[in-house]
């Protein structure tokens, strides 16, 4: 029996054999949501013990991020704002889909990866949002919100890790959508 990852020239019409398609157990994805989660949570602690709500922001690396402990009832750009039960329900079932996903059907390594980050996200501010009735944001960047500022958006928002990982995972998952798909069999023309 033939392995259904790796196809022949002859089935593809393709002049070069095709590579097996490199995927990640399922486990892994678990573990690097687990790890992210876990350290969203640990800074989110950090802030709540740390900061006082409503002080100016403290530089980190000048510039670029500091800490400035704020909380939000809705998602970004304080979207939604009062709605956080609802929000937390949805985003759990994104994040548990999402892992129970890749534990069932395995992914390609980047892909996995991306999926992994964007459920570590979701997860993260479900916690918050459950046990707290808001998400403790505490991130500030002082170069986005001159971004943002320039686009006439105001400032950007004060954010958190699960944050960063929903956006990194879903801009990865853009790029990835747009570029061409190297595994794809060459037709002869």
């Amino acid at each position: 029996m033939s392995d259904p990852l790796q196809t022949s020239p002859l089935q593809t019409g393709s002049l070069r054999p095709a590579s097996p398609v490199q995927r990640l157990p399922g486990w892994v994805p678990l573990l690097l949501a687990a790890v992210l989660v876990g350290a969203d949570q640990w800074l989110k602690l950090w802030a709540r013990t740390h900061l006082n709500y409503g002080d100016p922001a403290i530089p980190f690396v000048p510039g670029l991020l500091g800490f400035q402990l704020t909380y939000n009832t809705g998602a970004a750009w304080s979207l939604l704002a009062g709605a956080t039960v609802p929000l937390a329900i949805l985003r759990l079932l994104v994040g548990l889909g999402i892992l129970g996903y890749l534990f069932v059907r395995p992914q390609p390594r980047f892909l996995a990866v991306v999926l992994g980050l964007i459920a570590a996200g979701a997860i993260g501010n479900t916690i918050d949002g459950l046990r707290f009735g808001r998400v403790t944001d505490m991130l500030t960047s002082p170069a986005l919100s001159a971004v943002t500022r320039a686009l006439r958006a105001g400032e950007f928002p004060i954010f958190n890790i699960a944050d960063s990982c929903v956006v990194l995972g879903t801009l990865l998952l853009i790029v990835m959508s747009l570029l061409p798909d190297r595994r794809r069999p060459v037709q002869p023309g």
